[in-house]
């Protein structure tokens, strides 16, 4: 049996982000042991993904950013182009290989963190702690104890929810014949993909250079699209909408994201917390999750040092998640015009503010002059259809 004061399941963003806290300097009494769970190569372990956020001057994770931007564009369904410039702020990008790199130097030779490989059968709370049971690759059982267990794997299964779409998208990272693409600007939202039945569609090209760029279709919908779709629709974009020419696929990369007004639990034990995802660090109007679940991976660090109950906090507040529902339910009932209502916030605030809106760093006053830009009459009958309406299990894929 592995004992540590912490066991961290998941070695995904969160999980190797918490690790990464800990094993950091940091204030605080004293520095916990970690034990890092990880899956074995194979289906358990995430594909390669990209992770996208803002932020102001230089980050913890700077040295694993790809690229990043200060102007972005959105474009409505005419191709009218919305300029922003978001200084002070930056549109990071980071590869979750280079992320994975970074962490792993930072914990080499640390003694304070070891690394486990295995799968997880079950995480139980037992008298002082918890045990995380898993079987390494040769199928032998092992156990780790620990006082407390983050556990950052997807659930099995959303929980209950007045409304839940899905953020779903395939992407390809391109490489053009002919200089196709301004390095100095990233396109946030293209509306000129045709348009789904349920929901919303758009374009998304961060340009790593003039040949060089991650080309993405994204969709805002009840269900996922089939492999074949998603090539067609990406196809589609390079070749009718951008033009780009002869290019060549570098990889691609495929998700789904839950965009839901699910409680999402963050404690399922009275050892065992979850983190990321799992812990309602997605923002449900956006799909961004990188910023929450390092609000969350900081105030755990920063509670383990001072010797407090870690209890990870709320990725965000509870007026973001109530302006969230409400969109979510203008949008899955059709009451809103999904790239009229983007276009139209994109074109009114300035993007900064809007960014900042979004990551909820914004004050009531502020958030109250967003919403005036959005289309009143169906935002208030979402928001009085609302506490009517029953939480039911999601059954969607």
């Amino acid at each position: 049996m592995l004992e540590a004061d912490v066991a961290i399941v998941g070695a995904g963003a969160a999980g190797l982000s918490l690790a990464h806290r800990l094993a950091g300097p940091g204030s605080g009494r004293r520095v916990p042991s970690v034990a890092l769970v990880e899956a074995p190569p194979g289906p358990l372990r995430p594909p390669r993904r990209t992770w996208c956020f803002w932020e102001a001057g230089p980050g913890r994770f700077d040295a694993a950013v790809t690229a990043s931007w200060r102007r972005l564009r959105v474009r409505d369904r005419a191709g009218r182009p919305i300029h922003g410039d978001i200084a002070p702020l930056r549109y990071k990008m980071i590869r979750s290989d280079d992320f994975e790199y970074l962490v792993a130097r930072d914990l080499a030779g640390h003694d304070g963190v070891r690394r486990v490989e295995g799968t997880v059968d079950a995480v139980e709370d037992v008298p002082g702690g918890a045990l995380v049971r898993l079987r390494d690759g040769d199928g032998n059982a092992r156990v780790v104890r620990a006082r407390w267990v983050f556990d950052s794997r997807p659930p099995g299964s959303l929980p209950a929810a007045r409304t839940t779409l899905l953020q779903h998208f395939h992407g390809w990272f391109v490489r053009t014949a002919r200089p196709a693409f301004a390095p100095a600007t990233a396109e946030l939202m293209d509306f000129r993909t045709p348009q789904p039945a349920d929901g919303l569609s758009f374009g998304y090209v961060l340009p790593l250079g003039r040949h060089d760029a991650l080309v993405e279709y994204t969709e805002f919908s009840p269900r996922p699209l089939t492999p074949d779709a998603y090539e067609a629709a990406v196809r589609h974009y390079t070749d009718d909408v951008l033009r780009l020419g002869d290019l060549e696929v570098l990889s691609t990369e495929t998700g789904v994201i839950p965009m839901t007004d699910a409680e999402m639990p963050r404690r399922t034990g009275r050892s065992v917390f979850r983190i990321g995802a799992a812990g309602g660090a997605t923002r449900p109007s956006t799909g961004y999750t990188f910023a929450g679940l390092q609000r969350q991976t900081r105030a755990v660090a920063d509670a383990l040092r001072q010797g407090r109950r870690p209890e990870p906090p709320p990725a965000h507040s509870a007026r973001s998640r109530a302006m969230d529902a409400v969109l979510l339910r203008a949008l899955a009932g059709g009451r809103a015009d999904g790239p009229a209502l983007f276009c139209r916030l994109f074109d009114r605030v300035p993007m900064r503010r809007l960014l900042r809106f979004l990551d909820g760093d914004t004050r009531l006053h502020e958030d109250l002059a967003v919403g005036l830009h959005a289309p009143v009459g169906p935002m208030l009958r979402s928001a009085l259809e609302l506490p009517g309406l029953p939480r039911r299990p999601y059954e969607g894929p």
